[in-house]
């Protein structure tokens, strides 16, 4: 690779860098408007841990009743099938 090359990826490295920690910022400000809703995830589409697993993306499946999504305050309880807590 030459200069040019080397600087315009390193340029382009730093400014996506800052992209990022400016919209992660905004998240975590919005994060007090949000809450957990249980039983509606599509499978692989969960944002944190189940009983089963320790990583977000890993539910197996439609709807199951541990793996729980970032909704805004309020809209869990408009689902049908949703809830604030797992299933037991």
């Amino acid at each position: 690779m030459n200069l040019k090359t080397i600087l315009s990826t390193a340029i382009l490295g730093a400014a996506a860098a800052g992209a990022m920690g400016v919209a992660g910022q905004a998240i975590a400000a919005d994060a007090s408007d949000m809450q957990k809703c249980y039983g509606v995830v599509k499978a692989g589409q969960n944002d944190c841990q189940t009983s089963s697993s320790s990583c977000a993306g890993t539910a197996r499946s439609d709807n199951q009743a541990d793996a729980w999504i970032y909704l805004p305050k309020g809209t869990c309880e408009k689902i049908v099938g949703a809830g604030l807590a797992p299933k037991a």
